[in-house]
């Protein structure tokens, strides 16, 4: 929430789309998204997405898509590929919602939590505690 508590408004809606990025920032940086230490790369494509995101909440809708990451930073390293059929999702601070259908598999882990999902299905432990059932997801950051 640290990164972003000052993120301005935007709002963003995609017919088709496919992209691909590789990022390294070095942080540190009194910039919402720029706060903290990462590096990574992903790639994703689906058709359809639409999405609104300001301060510490957000909200995106996905039809079909497929996507692949990879990220490091000072709190957590992994990777996670996703298929999904579609999917809606909301957060507003430490509490997040997904509901959809997909099939995320993929670890994710750091010093206070770890993140585990084999086919849509898994466990967030630790910092972050979290269930996971097809795609379906229930997330509560409590520090």
């Amino acid at each position: 929430m640290i990164n972003n508590f000052d993120r301005p408004a935007e709002a963003f809606a995609d017919e088709l789309y496919a992209d691909t990025d590789t990022y390294a920032e070095a942080g540190f940086e009194n910039k919402p998204g720029k706060r903290i230490p990462k590096a990574g790369a992903v790639a994703e494509a689906g058709v359809g997405r639409a999405g609104a995101r300001w301060s510490i909440f957000q909200a995106e809708a996905r039809g079909p898509n497929a996507s692949a990451n990879a990220e490091a930073n000072l709190a957590e390293a992994g990777a996670m590929a996703r298929a999904e059929v579609g999917s809606a999702s909301a957060s507003a601070g430490p509490v997040g919602v997904k509901v959809g259908l997909g099939v995320d598999t993929g670890v994710k882990f750091g010093p206070t939590k770890i993140e585990a999902k084999f086919l849509g299905t898994g466990l967030t432990l630790g910092s972050t505690m979290g269930v996971s059932l097809f795609g379906n997801e229930l997330k509560i950051k409590l520090w």
